[in-house]
């Protein structure tokens, strides 16, 4: 289905095979009190089966399931952490009425304090343990830090069930919740990113160096090497709308290119500083906007490639000199879709059959934004 909930005819899958039904089953340990009418209502996750009872294949969750299955399978074990940025505001009083920035102002969470207040009690009534709320530089922006997890399907279903809290709680107190990669173009773009560790069969955290404190662990170099070589691959994940690519500018902490370094917030890949034994990368492409469970498939598929594949890994961000190569990623949904589409790699990890879905669906929705005509051609003077 496309974004306004219309079926897309193009991927064979409506009306051509008379819409038939499927059967989906509970989601073990899903079962949650509503968090907003908790004594009259509850929520369950179900996840669809194929007609011989095998996982569906379009459904992300079951891509993302697959991958971790592979990468358990070679004693390679995740531990992930995200944050979710996203606006407030009233319909008659938009994000864009206020020019301040509002980064680090002790009083900022103040504004919407009852609203945030709230948000952090429902999440708690169905066990999302929110660590920390960000004002971020952006007038109404905020930031949801939620706890590191080795259960990165369950990590994913908190952050669709967050996403339905902010904004239930918001229509309570007659406000707008926008999770929109960039809702204003004259202000900062909202982000989903993750911080990940990786474990072995003995909880050992590859991911860091037993050499000096300032040399990363090889481990950690391979995965970078394998995102970065999928990166350009996976932007149609990333930036899954055509609004999503109005984010990626220069100026508000938002990667343009396939990059990494330590300490940098303008990358693709950010080592935090950190110590040894907790030491993590930060993966920083993906917007508000995106489907968390496909998120995070991208990035485990690129880490495994990684760690399985000897790649050559580019300098740090710092070094790397105007004649140098830049991987520069697709800045309009067409690139990316295409790219998408032409990589075997990601067909390998996500599977053909769900990589030409989304790109049908995808390209069947840009081209019906496309279709219209804009407010500003209708204002030329031709």
């Amino acid at each position: 289905m496309s974004l306004d909930g219309k079926v897309i005819e193009e991927t064979g899958l409506g009306k051509y095979i008379g819409e038939p039904d499927r059967l989906c089953l509970p989601i073990l340990g899903s079962l949650q009190p509503s968090a907003l009418s908790p004594e009259l209502n509850a929520q369950l996750y179900l996840s669809m089966q194929e007609e011989d009872g095998t996982d569906c294949r379009y459904e992300p969750r079951n891509i993302l399931k697959k991958i971790l299955n592979q990468l358990h399978a070679n004693n390679y074990f995740p531990v992930m952490a995200a944050e979710l940025e996203f606006y407030l505001f009233s319909p008659q009083n938009q994000a864009d009425t206020c020019i301040e920035n509002q980064c680090f102002d002790i009083d900022a969470p103040n504004n919407y304090q009852q609203v945030l207040d709230e948000v952090e009690k429902a999440a708690l009534l169905q066990s999302i343990e929110i660590t920390a709320i960000v004002a971020e530089s952006s007038p109404g922006q905020y930031e949801l830090n939620l706890q590191h997890s080795h259960d990165i399907l369950k990590l994913c279903d908190q952050i669709n069930a967050l996403k339905r809290i902010v904004k239930q709680v918001a229509r309570k107190h007659d406000l707008t919740a926008c999770f929109m990669a960039k809702p204003n173009l004259a202000k900062a773009g909202s982000g989903m990113h993750f911080h990940m560790s990786m474990l072995n069969q003995y909880h050992e955290n590859i991911f860091s160096s037993e050499e000096e404190k300032d040399e990363l662990a090889a481990k950690l170099l391979s995965a970078i090497s394998g995102l970065i070589e999928l990166m350009p691959a996976s932007m149609a994940i990333l930036a899954p709308n055509i609004n999503s690519y109005r984010r990626f500018k220069i100026g508000h902490h938002v990667p343009l290119e396939a990059n990494w370094d330590t300490n940098n917030r303008n990358v693709a890949i950010r080592i935090p500083c950190s110590d040894i034994q907790n030491q993590r990368l930060e993966y920083r492409v993906a917007g508000a906007d995106c489907n968390p469970y496909l998120v995070t498939a991208t990035i485990l598929a690129g880490v495994s490639y990684g760690l399985s594949h000897k790649l050559p890994l580019p300098k740090p961000a710092h070094l790397l000199k105007f004649q140098d190569e830049h991987i520069l990623l697709a800045n309009n949904q067409p690139e990316a879709l295409k790219i998408f589409k032409g990589s075997l790699i990601l067909k390998g990890y996500l599977g053909a059959d769900f990589v030409e879905h989304w790109y049908t669906v995808k390209q069947a929705e840009y081209q019906n934004i496309y279709s219209q005509m804009t407010e500003a051609e209708q204002h030329w003077d031709i």
